[in-house]
């Protein structure tokens, strides 16, 4: 049986060099931007006490021996945003990192069990700041590489345009004609209403099934009726998300039952997801009990929780951080069909 070319065939690699270089200088320059900000670029531990306590987030577990011989399980993070919190905690105001991080159960021409995360934080500063940041990445991005556009299947996006700012409510009403926010308690530790919004997703035409929870359901309408439609023309930003599905996130001010959460979106591709970072211990924990217990549920599994952590965040002072996914960011910025054809040494 015939295979597939590797990705170190020769020939191969001369056709996707150009792209490689081009990935190289893209991050030159977000490196540049960044310090020309006053910020610190720092490495992160990719070995962590816990990859992280959200109900869908897959890790990948090793098993580690210390020099007493005790063998101890640790997780490949999936983000770096623990580690960064601390630094956060410890003093640091300004800082980003190119992070090699692992997700489980990912995979296809838009996803990878090992990719770079872009990730960055703001201490002090309001979640509208990184809302700039992002524009300004995009500009960035596209001008480094000489890009007009973003593109993706067939789809553009223009990054020098400002970012479209769309809140999750409006959106669910706008394309799908749910009111969401009808569903939401005013106490947001108090359970959404389930009922509610499956009827109306269901006369909408979404599919509800019978174990489906709110959360099950609102992720439905997203991926059916919200995020295709996103980041046509120009980039969207998804705000405020019920503070349910945003676990690491302050609430919002004017309305507890959102959260200071938003996703950027760019020709129907998720880029990056950000908060006005949770600094409450407390709180922070029992979100992270409601997420297990509802991962134990769905996948008979749960992550411990990073107590350490959780004690950093009782002296981190009010932050805002994002996550960015640098290698979609320049498969749309080199108009690349896969994930694969931008990454250095792709997996297989």
């Amino acid at each position: 049986m015939k295979t597939a070319t590797p990705w170190w065939d020769p020939v191969t690699h001369a056709d996707r060099r150009p792209l490689l270089l081009a990935r190289n200088r893209v991050k030159s320059a977000i490196r540049r931007w960044f310090e020309a900000d006053d910020f610190t670029e720092v490495e992160t531990t990719c070995l962590q006490v816990s990859p992280g306590n959200e109900t869908h987030l897959h890790a990948l577990g090793v098993w580690v021996t210390g020099d007493d011989g005790e063998r101890r399980r640790r997780w490949l993070h999936t983000s770096p945003e623990y580690a960064m919190k601390k630094l956060v905690a410890a003093g640091e105001t300004k800082i980003f990192d190119f992070a090699r991080v692992w997700r489980n159960r990912e995979g296809g021409d838009r996803h990878a069990i090992e990719f770079t995360m872009l990730e960055w934080y703001r201490a002090g500063a309001p979640w509208e700041a990184l809302m700039d940041d992002c524009a300004g990445l995009l500009r960035l991005t596209a001008d480094t590489v000489g890009a007009s556009h973003l593109v993706h299947r067939g789809r553009t996006c223009d990054p020098h345009l400002t970012p479209e700012r769309l809140t999750v409510a409006d959106a669910f009403a706008h394309l799908a004609g749910i009111d969401l926010l009808a569903t939401l308690p005013a106490d947001p530790t108090a359970e959404p209403d389930h009922d509610a919004l499956a009827a109306m997703a269901t006369a909408a035409g979404i599919r509800v099934g019978d174990d489906d929870g709110w959360s099950d359901v609102f992720s439905r309408v997203l991926a059916e009726r919200i995020e295709p439609a996103l980041g046509d023309g120009r980039a969207v930003l998804l705000t405020e998300y019920p503070s349910r599905e945003a676990a690491l996130a302050r609430p919002c001010a004017h309305d507890p039952r959102v959260a200071e959460r938003f996703e950027l979106w760019a020709c129907g591709v998720e880029l990056a997801n950000a908060f006005g970072e949770l600094t409450d211990p407390a709180e922070q924990r029992r979100r992270f009990l409601v997420e297990m217990d509802e991962k134990e549920r769905i996948y008979g599994e749960r992550y411990p929780i990073d107590e350490d952590f959780l004690a950093a965040l009782a002296r981190m002072p009010p932050t805002s951080g994002i996550a960015l996914g640098f290698d979609r960011l320049v498969m749309l910025a080199l108009g690349a069909p896969r994930l694969s054809d931008v990454m250095w040494t792709p997996e297989g």
